[in-house]
C-alpha cells in the first residue's frame, strides 16, 4: 500500500488520496477544455478504466482544433492554465514529438502532491485525434540534444522504478534503471538492491544537473518509504 508522500495531507488514507487524485484529474480536463474553444479533454489509462491503484499517474488526451494547436501547447500557456489548479513544479516536453505540427506529450509535476501523480498530457490536433502514431519516427519532429534534459529524464526513470518495484514488476524496474544510467552516461546498472539502485541513479542525475537536487532528494526519500520494508530482491 502506498503511503502519503509529497503533500497529500497528514492522516489522509488511501480512499481520501484516491479521491483527491480523481478530483485533480477531472479539474485538469475541465481547465484544458475551458482554455481553448472547441477542444476536448478526456482521461486515459487506468483512471479512465476504473482500475487505478495507489501508484497510478494521471493520463489525459487533449484534442484541440488544428488552427489553435501551436498556441495551445506552448509551455507557458499550459503552465498558466494548470497553475490555476495547483502550482506547477515542473513541465517537460517529450523529445520524440517536440516539434511535431500536430502532436505533443507533456509531463507535468504539480506541487504538493505525490510524485506518482505526474500528469502525462497527450495533445493532438483534431485532424489526427485518432492517430496515436502520428509523426512517430519523424526526425523533424524530434527535439535536438540541447532541447531536453537527460538528467531530468533519468530522474523520471528513477521515480518510475519506485513504482515498478512497488508493483512487483521487477523486470520493468531493472529496465528503467539501466536506461536511466545509460541516458546520462553513467557506467552503472541495476543490482536488485532497489533502494540503493534508485538512490544512485537519482544522485547521479543531480550531480549532472544541480538544479534537480531537491527533486532527487524527494525520489530517494520516496524509495525509502515505499521500498525499504521489502528489502533486497535478487
Amino acid at each position: 500500500m502506498a503511503r502519503d508522500e509529497g503533500g497529500t495531507g497528514a492522516g489522509s488514507g488511501p480512499g481520501a488520496a484516491a479521491a483527491e487524485r480523481g478530483a485533480l484529474a477531472v479539474a485538469v480536463c475541465a481547465a484544458l477544455e475551458a482554455s481553448v474553444a472547441g477542444s476536448h479533454a478526456a482521461l486515459l489509462g487506468s483512471l479512465a478504466r476504473g482500475v487505478a491503484d495507489a501508484y497510478s499517474d494521471i493520463d489525459v488526451l487533449w484534442v484541440v482544433p488544428d488552427a489553435g494547436f501551436g498556441a495551445a501547447v506552448t509551455p507557458d500557456r499550459v503552465r498558466a492554465v494548470l497553475g490555476r489548479l495547483r502550482p506547477v513544479d515542473d513541465l517537460r516536453i517529450d523529445p520524440d514529438h517536440r516539434h511535431s505540427d500536430r502532436r505533443r506529450l507533456l509531463f507535468v509535476r504539480f506541487a504538493g502532491v505525490p510524485l506518482f501523480w505526474r500528469l502525462d498530457l497527450s495533445v493532438r490536433a483534431a485532424s489526427v485525434a485518432h492517430d496515436a502514431t502520428y509523426d512517430d519516427g519523424n526526425p523533424d519532429a524530434r527535439a535536438g540534444e540541447d532541447e531536453w534534459s537527460r538528467p531530468a529524464s533519468a530522474l523520471a526513470n528513477a521515480t518510475g522504478a519506485v513504482k515498478a518495484v512497488a508493483r512487483r514488476r521487477l523486470d520493468d524496474a531493472r529496465g528503467l534503471l539501466d536506461r536511466g544510467f545509460a541516458r546520462i552516461g553513467e557506467p552503472d546498472r541495476a543490482t536488485g538492491d532497489w533502494h540503493a539502485d534508485i538512490s544512485r541513479l537519482a544522485r547521479a542525475a543531480a550531480e549532472r544537473d544541480p538544479s534537480l537536487a531537491a527533486l532527487a532528494d524527494q525520489v530517494v526519500a520516496l524509495a525509502a518509504v515505499e521500498l525499504a520494508p521489502r528489502g533486497q530482491v535478487d
